[in-house]
């Protein structure tokens, strides 16, 4: 079962989110942390967010061992499309749009055994 993180609105074309996206996919994940931190590419930040989130659901939630982990899926699409204003000729203005990006990342591992807690049961008490 793989384990979902997601990082809607980020103020990125998805064409430049999924650039960035595609050196880390299929990779383990502390690969791909450290791919990210190298990458000069201001993208590079918001993948390293999700993916950093992704582990730390994996681990803390869903209780998987962090050597095991690597990115199953990675997919960038389009966010909402805000709508901007420019000045242009003649008094006039022009309309244009700022994307933004909507960044999914899962992550599937080894999962850690879970440890069965022996209860101690207490001496049932007879009246006499």
């Amino acid at each position: 079962m793989a384990v979902l993180a997601l990082y809607k609105g980020v103020r990125m074309s998805p064409r430049k989110v999924d650039v960035v996206a595609a050196l880390v996919r299929g990779r383990m994940v502390t690969d791909a942390v450290t791919i990210l931190d190298h990458t000069p590419r201001r993208a590079a930040q918001a993948v390293k967010q999700v993916v950093v989130s992704a582990r730390a659901n994996a681990e803390h939630n869903h209780n998987y061992k962090p050597a095991t982990l690597f990115i199953s899926e990675i997919s960038v699409t389009p966010g909402v499309r805000y709508k901007r204003y420019r000045a242009a000729a003649f008094g006039r203005t022009r309309r244009f749009t700022r994307g933004t990006s909507n960044i999914r990342v899962l992550v599937d591992g080894e999962q850690r055994v879970t440890k069965k807690t022996v209860s101690k049961a207490k001496p049932v008490e007879t009246q006499e």
